[in-house]
């Protein structure tokens, strides 16, 4: 995002937050979040109404009574301020206006999250859905297709997590594979991070060539932790091609204690 941008959505973030204060049982939290993709599902298909919303050409007060005609009676009145403080900046483009309004309404729901004590188990869930789908050519395949319409893509994916997953998990995984720009995994890996940066944890993802123990996996969080200074959570998946060992990646940065990575190395040195 450019710097307009950017300050439109640090405003509209507050507005959200002075919103979600008021909540406490997560389900404010979770009605302001499922509103505020229901207005990103409609600022989707509908362009002009879009850069009608963002058009810094035109007054705040005809943005807000805009939007308060399209959305007033379809949202509830925690979404609608949020909205009308949205509407009430200046964006650098209709995209990131449509983009922040997608991401305050997950942030919503993860403080949902939060306030029933199921943020860890939503993160857990995102992580292991995107190894789900990653192992899976056909659903990735399916999900990736934009020829396809968005609506049965969500459908897809609400069949498949029906009745195994946490609402918000539910709630989040859909909305995203209807505006889905890239990799599920990617998608399901964003919202995961996003969970456990909101209980204050770096996260690591861990392939290791046979199943970890308990008491290995704590003690790799436990050296994480001490290496980046801050609480890790740790994912791991079993990735047999590894021959032995682990990698480990924390964000940009990847450390590869396996025997694949030393005897490509070798070969590398060899070479």
């Amino acid at each position: 995002m450019y710097a307009a941008s950017r300050e439109a959505m640090s405003a509209a973030r507050a507005s959200l937050q002075a919103e979600l204060s008021s909540t406490t049982d997560g389900t404010g939290a979770a009605q302001i979040g499922a509103d505020l993709f229901l207005v990103v599902d409609v600022l989707t298909a509908e362009r002009s109404l879009r850069g009608l919303l963002s058009d810094p050409s035109a007054e705040q007060s005809a943005r807000e009574r805009l939007a308060d005609t399209v959305f007033g009676e379809r949202v509830g009145a925690g979404a609608q301020k949020v909205l009308r403080s949205a509407v009430n900046q200046q964006w650098s483009s209709a995209r990131d206006l449509v983009d922040s309004i997608e991401l305050l309404g997950r942030e919503a729901l993860l403080v949902s999250a939060d306030q029933q004590g199921r943020l860890a188990l939503v993160e857990d869930e995102l992580f292991r859905l995107g190894r789900i789908v990653a192992g899976n050519p056909e659903l990735e395949i399916a999900l990736t297709d934009r020829t396809a319409d968005p609506e049965r893509k969500r459908q897809l994916i609400s069949r498949l997590l029906y009745g195994k997953v946490s609402s918000v998990t539910e709630a989040l995984a859909t909305q995203g594979v209807g505006r889905l720009s890239g990799p599920p995994a990617a998608l399901f890996d964003t919202l995961s991070n996003m969970a456990a940066e909101r209980r204050d944890q770096a996260v690591a993802h861990v392939r290791s060539a046979t199943p970890m123990t308990e008491l290995q996996q704590q003690n790799l969080v436990d050296s994480l932790s001490r290496l980046y200074d801050r609480r890790v959570t740790v994912h791991v998946e079993v990735d047999p091609t590894l021959l032995s060992g682990v990698v480990v990646r924390v964000g940009d940065e990847v450390i590869d204690g396996s025997g694949a990575g030393r005897l490509a190395s070798v070969r590398k040195s060899i070479g």
